[in-house]
């Protein structure tokens, strides 16, 4: 995909995020406004309910009192007309009087043993009515008869009279009647005029709180019913009787006083009805029934009346309306992606074209043009960059020479390698980590005798039996970064002759400095070898002239002396006791020198052991502390840490160590002075240090070659040989011993011996 279409679609894909986070901001906020708006109309309407009811409520409550107050004016008059005692009442007398006093029937109730009962009345199914089953209305009776004041809240209280909520008759439930009830005491029964009440139910109907819920519910078609709650009842049971086929209850304790209960969820309208109530706060739920989703509100009146009006709306219009401007923004969202995109399409057009040209200027690059150069139109971004890709083209002119003259100079020094590795005449062969070999020159092939093709892939095969282990061991020591040179072995050519080689092997590491081969390169030293074994035998026969014309010259002196006490003793006839002693003196010294020639000829085999070299030179310097204190001298030890331990035999060592310090202590007889002991450590060759620093008088630069010659001394009575066996100690333990020394300032001896493996 081309950045062209790559920004494009980056610009669209960002204006549709924005658009989308546009609508989905506008949806919610909508959804939350036209939810809110519900809920105030919820409240709006449950508002003028309550204004609605309130005024219904005192309309009715005047009515009833009217009612109330004309019936008590029938009661009272028609009191005045009957007999006190009921059994001079007849039936027809009740109806006569109903005409006259303008009620529809009049009733006259007497208490019987255990219940209040209609007597006579003009109406023949109110006859032997009791009302001992009718709650309050049973009390109010009871109250009549005996205090002639009725205290029950419901209904209407004047003197001796009493009229009740209007109510559906129990004797005919299809009519619903206005009742009052008057007794003074003067008669054995209440007397119970009634009219037809059913102007209350038309006045609600057409006038009331239910004329005006019919009317909300047309004029807002989202919602769809209207329901009154009285908090005192619902939820309570509901004692409903039966009187021919009819339902009767009392209008007075209706759970449900006004509106539709169509959406029922009873066990939770209970509670949030009952929550409204208690907390005077608006309860809303949502509410599902016949694939219909409402959202239900339950709103509390005033505390004077106990009244929750649930308001249920449809929540499909609020969805309806929601989804239809979602459609609408959506359209517009995608008409203005759709137009982005050819916009954007069309800009990004015009902002890379100077890329276009840069690309074309680095293919050009690429293809190794570098004569023409980027013309820069502005100053921005795209102007720095085809300024800086210009510049990059120059450098890489100049570059692309160099690099030629430098793969002309590294072909060159390519094939002078190729050439000096091919026709050196030292044998060069690489092997990788598991001991193939991957690469030999042509001196290999010469020198071991086995060509390419047989020796390339195949382990080594020159290296003798023997000798595997010592291979081993050098690979080791180049792993731990070390390095091997010159070291003189023994390897097997294909016809398994064995020739004598100088090695040196170097890791080859990649560039992580890991070791991915090693490099062996031989040199054939048996020549070399046998000549210097021919020099080496010479050089013995020519030591052993020496050394025997210089045990000669030693003996030869003290055998002299003897000769003439032996003349003397032949001519005297006899040797003083003197003269025995020098003859004797002469023999040892005789004996001396032959036993330094034989230790010098043939040193004593002792049996190597590890030493602590630290705890020798403390041994030492403590056997010869009280002679140094006799001539002033001291010792000083400068110790490293950590210092390994020896292979050798302890009493050779210490005859050196001894020797030389005692060589230390001669030369410092004149004036004392300090001895210092140094050990340290060498970790690059791997050896112990020992070095004794005296103050002496020194050795002059003449004398020094001359150290460890056969009786070479500068002591008036030692013979030369000391050091020579010292000498020889040291190189019998693969260690090195030498000397430096300024006049009147002092000597250094520095011993060096291999560390213990």
């Amino acid at each position: 995909m081309s950045i062209k279409a790559k920004l494009s679609l980056l610009i669209s894909i960002i204006v549709t995020l924005i658009l989308s986070l546009n609508i989905s901001i506008y949806y919610y906020s909508s959804k939350n406004e036209l939810e809110g708006n519900v809920r105030q109309e919820m409240i709006t309407i449950a508002k003028q309910i309550g204004t609605s009811l309130d005024a219904a409520e005192k309309s009715k409550r005047f009515m009833e009192d009217t009612i109330g107050e004309k019936l008590r004016s029938a009661a009272v008059a028609a009191k005045s007309e009957l007999d006190p005692e009921l059994v001079n009442v007849t039936n027809e007398e009740l109806a006569r009087l109903s005409r006259e006093l303008g009620v529809d029937h009049i009733s006259l109730w007497q208490r019987t043993k255990d219940d209040i009962v209609v007597m006579r009345s003009s109406e023949p199914s109110e006859l032997n009515m009791g009302s001992k089953s009718w709650d309050y209305w049973f009390t109010a009776f009871n109250q009549l008869l005996d205090d002639h004041e009725v205290t029950v809240p419901q209904g209407q209280k004047l003197l001796n009279y009493w009229s009740g909520p209007y109510q559906y008759a129990s004797s005919d439930p299809e009519h619903v009647n206005k009742w009052g009830y008057y007794y003074d005491g003067t008669t054995d029964y209440i007397i119970n005029p009634y009219i037809n009440a059913q102007v209350f139910l038309d006045y609600e109907n057409k006038i009331g709180t239910t004329s005006l819920i019919s009317h909300l519910l047309e004029d807002n078609a989202d919602i769809v019913s209207i329901t009154g709650f009285d908090t005192r009842f619902f939820g309570k049971p509901q004692i409903v009787k039966f009187k021919k086929g009819k339902a009767v209850y009392n209008l007075d304790v209706r759970d449900i006083p006004f509106g539709d209960y169509t959406f029922q969820d009873r066990d939770n309208d209970i509670k949030n009805v009952q929550q409204a109530a208690r907390s005077g706060k608006i309860v809303t739920t949502t509410f599902l029934q016949d694939d219909m989703e409402v959202i239900k509100s339950f709103i509390p009146l005033s505390d004077e009346t106990p009244y929750v009006i649930s308001v249920n709306f449809d929540y499909g219009a609020i969805k309806n309306a929601l989804n239809r401007q979602l459609f609408i923004h959506s359209v517009i969202s995608i008409s203005l992606i759709v137009a982005s995109w050819f916009v954007s399409y069309f800009i990004s057009g015009v902002l890379i074209r100077p890329l276009h040209q840069i690309l074309d200027h680095v293919n050009e690059i690429a293809e190794g043009k570098f004569g023409s150069n980027i013309p820069i139109r502005s100053q921005d971004e795209l102007g720095v960059l085809s300024s800086r890709v210009n510049a990059m083209a120059d450098n890489l002119q100049t570059f692309m020479g160099r690099l030629r003259d430098s793969a002309e100079e590294l072909r060159n020094t390519k094939e002078y390698l190729e050439s000096f590795v091919n026709h050196t005449s030292d044998a060069i062969h690489v092997t990788n980590l598991q001991g193939r070999i991957i690469q030999v020159n042509n001196a290999y092939e010469s020198m071991y005798g086995w060509n390419r093709e047989e020796a390339l892939n195949e382990p080594l095969q020159h290296i003798p039996e023997g000798l595997q282990q010592e291979y081993e061991e050098l690979k080791q020591r180049i792993d731990q970064g070390y390095s091997v040179a010159d070291f003189e072995t023994v390897r097997m050519r294909k016809d398994h002759q064995s020739i004598d080689v100088s090695i040196t092997v170097s890791p080859i590491r990649d560039e992580e400095d890991r070791i991915v081969a090693y490099a062996e390169i031989s040199r054939n030293i048996t020549t070399r070898k046998h000549t210097e074994e021919v020099i080496r035998r010479t050089e013995k026969l020519s030591v052993i002239g020496q050394l025997a014309a210089g045990v000669a010259h030693e003996i030869r002196n003290p055998l002299t002396t003897l000769r003439g006490f032996v003349q003397l003793n032949k001519q005297q006839g006899g040797i003083s006791d003197v003269y025995l002693d020098i003859m004797l003196s002469e023999l040892d010294r005789i004996n001396f020198i032959v036993s330094e020639f034989l230790i010098l000829a043939k040193p004593q085999v002792g049996q190597f052991m590890p030493i602590d070299i630290q705890s020798l030179l403390y041994d030492m310097i403590v056997l010869l502390d009280s002679q140094a204190s006799l001539i002033n001298a001291s010792f000083e030890t400068r110790f490293s840490y950590g210092i390994p331990q020896l292979n050798g035999e302890a009493n050779q060592l210490k005859q050196v160590f001894i020797n030389v310090i005692k060589n230390s202590l001669e030369a410092m007889e004149d004036g004392g002075g300090t001895i210092t002991v140094e050990l340290d450590y060498d970790s690059s060759d791997e050896t112990v240090v020992i070095r004794f620093r005296d103050e002496g008088r020194g050795i002059s630069n003449e004398d020094l070659p001359k150290l460890g010659e056969p009786f070479f001394t500068s002591k008036s009575s030692g013979n030369g040989l000391g050091l020579m066996v010292s000498q020889r100690i040291i190189a019998n333990h693969k260690g090195s011993i030498s000397f430096s020394s300024t006049l009147g300032e002092g000597t250094c001896v520095e011993i060096r011996l291999p560390a213990r493996g």
